[in-house]
């Protein structure tokens, strides 16, 4: 043994002052160095790493399964048809040929909860003169009115010409959304009017430096199931477009 190691056998053996880990964490454990002093050694670590990067691989396929998971349930419905004009970040415009749709009044902000919802997948699942089930599409459209909201479902493509088959519900209409150009904000998270608030705004900013003008009542167009995580939802705030471009 060194000279060294002899003169450091006079001082004081090592003592750590560090605290213990909380219980359920690998103890701290000693080890003599090579002059048989003390010296803290922890044990262990290599498996926490080990289950950190386990937890993150699993949250990072999570997070992928459902993002597939939502992007194919979009693509499983056939959605309203329109040609994009121009596009800018989140805007676009668009030109819209005539839709027809199945529509409902709603009291509040069209929610759905007094049933329009319901009443509209009821005609598309059998509730007609036809008894036909109909095709479900997206978006669902949403237009605020002084006394609550229209909510709408847009007719498939097979059936955007010929006979529709008529509601069994007097509260269902069936008419055709004229063709027009449209001013359009994609915007996500979960449907409040706080939020849809904002989109407007942000909509109506970028059209006044664009120089176009709107009509004042917007539409709102959702894509998305309920239980789609609010920031993988698509949704849109709509303009019709006064003067075009």
């Amino acid at each position: 043994m060194g000279l060294a190691c002899r003169q450091d056998r006079r001082r004081p053996p090592f003592r750590s002052n560090l605290p213990q880990w909380p219980t359920g964490r690998p103890p701290l454990v000693r080890a003599r160095d090579k002059c048989g002093r003390d010296k803290p050694v922890v044990r262990g670590y290599g498996a926490d790493v080990k289950k950190t990067l386990l937890l993150t691989i699993g949250a990072a396929a999570i997070v992928a399964g459902v993002m597939t998971g939502c992007q194919a349930t979009r693509a499983g419905y056939d959605s309203a048809p329109y040609t994009v004009v121009r596009s800018e970040g989140r805007f676009q415009i668009r030109d819209y040929p005539p839709l027809r749709v199945a529509e409902t009044s709603t009291p509040g902000a069209g929610t759905g909860a007094d049933g329009g919802f319901r009443r509209l997948f009821g005609y598309i699942t059998g509730g007609n003169q036809d008894h036909q089930k109909i095709a479900m599409t997206t978006p669902v459209f949403i237009s605020p009115e002084k006394s609550g909201a229209t909510m709408a479902f847009v007719m498939p493509a097979k059936l955007s010409t010929g006979p529709i088959p008529e509601p069994s519900d007097a509260a269902v209409q069936i008419r055709e959304l004229p063709a027009g150009r449209f001013a359009v904000l994609r915007f996500s998270g979960g449907r409040s009017g706080e939020r849809e608030a904002e989109a407007l705004e942000r909509l109506k900013g970028w059209m006044n430096v664009q120089g176009l003008g709107a009509t004042a009542t917007p539409v709102y167009g959702y894509f998305d199931p309920p239980w789609t995580p609010g920031f993988l939802r698509r949704n849109e705030v709509m303009l019709r477009v006064i003067s075009k471009p």
